[in-house]
């Protein structure tokens, strides 16, 4: 059986078998870890209960970039699972940070919903068929960047908010459309709101997107071994890993106008991971772009290899770009 627990951090008690998973309080958020949840219970014989955490992002309406970026998400999750209160994170694995958290490992990622952007736009428009000067919301710097360098003539204008939110702007008439991911709306059951999805030559999604991240205590190598057994899917798992490598090669933040997209094909050999980036100037007008393939047990590699290329064409100058967008 599944409980959700409201509040801040309300923690529980870890004995008589009770599992404690930590979410966000978002719809979308405790969707995905209720999907963690019931994946849990039906395999093991203990109850799970989801335990809501209130991160800084959820409360701040800031631009991400102002505060941290999309690992401001993250932060106050890890802390509750570092204090106890829960046993298990579960995070939008573009969200997390690169770098390793101490104390805490990345127990599982599951198979991966649909990683492409979408579209919601007034009266079942795509970008393509919006008048020139149309108001188009995203909150993410690598969507802004994308959507410039599609020279629609688009007014790329800032958005944060819950999905609610976003196509509450639309709706209103606030905006003409906004950007979002579709593993989000799939995973709500709203895909029924989406106008477009977007190619992926035209908007490469971030790295991670539609994924989710598993986590726990380091030392919790029992329930790590656990959550592995019932959730990882690995091919999933090493199309991120190629994806994320990418990202921190290029020192890039979660925020970063870097999009990168992997998959594990098969081919005459067997099967090969492909991978494609770009990293882009704020405005768009500039980019660059590569592929990369190789083994997929070699994701690291391929991703480390991606990335050289990609610095070698100059991508870590236009990351390093901070001219506003307008």
């Amino acid at each position: 059986m599944t409980t959700r627990t409201t509040g801040t951090t309300t923690p529980t008690t870890s004995g008589a078998g009770v599992l404690r998973i930590g979410t966000r309080a978002s719809v979308l958020a405790r969707t995905q870890s209720g999907h963690v949840a019931d994946a849990l219970s039906a395999a093991v014989d203990r109850d799970v209960s989801l335990v809501e955490v209130t991160t800084e992002g959820d409360v701040s309406r800031a631009p991400l970039a102002t505060i941290g970026g999309t690992g401001v998400f993250v932060t106050a999750l890890r802390d509750a699972l570092l204090r106890g209160e829960v046993d298990v994170a579960v995070h939008s694995l573009k969200d997390l940070p690169t770098g390793p958290a101490d104390g805490i490992t990345l127990a599982a990622v599951p198979l991966r919903e649909d990683p492409r952007d979408v579209v919601v736009a007034r009266d079942g428009l795509t970008l393509g068929e919006l008048p020139v000067g149309s108001r188009v919301g995203t909150g993410s710097p690598r969507r802004a960047s994308q959507l410039h360098a599609l020279g629609l003539g688009l007014d790329i204008v800032p958005v944060r908010g819950n999905v609610d939110t976003r196509i509450g702007k639309v709706r209103s008439g606030e905006v003409d459309a906004v950007v979002l991911a579709r593993a989000g709306l799939a995973r709500i059951g709203r895909l029924d709101e989406v106008t477009e999805v977007m190619d992926p030559l035209q908007m490469l999604p971030a790295p991670g997107q539609g994924a989710l991240a598993v986590e726990c205590r380091a030392s919790d190598t029992e329930l790590a071994e656990l959550l592995r057994s019932v959730l990882e899917d690995r091919a999933t798992r090493l199309a991120v890993t190629a994806e994320r490598k990418v990202l921190a090669d290029l020192e890039a933040g979660c925020s970063a106008p870097v999009g990168a997209l992997a998959e594990i094909v098969e081919g005459e050999d067997g099967d090969e991971l492909w991978i494609r980036a770009v990293a882009l100037s704020p405005d768009g007008g500039l980019s660059v772009r590569r592929s990369a393939s190789g083994h997929p047990d070699e994701a690291l590699e391929v991703g480390r290899r991606l990335a050289a290329e990609m610095t070698e064409d100059g991508a870590g100058t236009l990351l390093t770009d901070t001219s506003p967008v307008t």
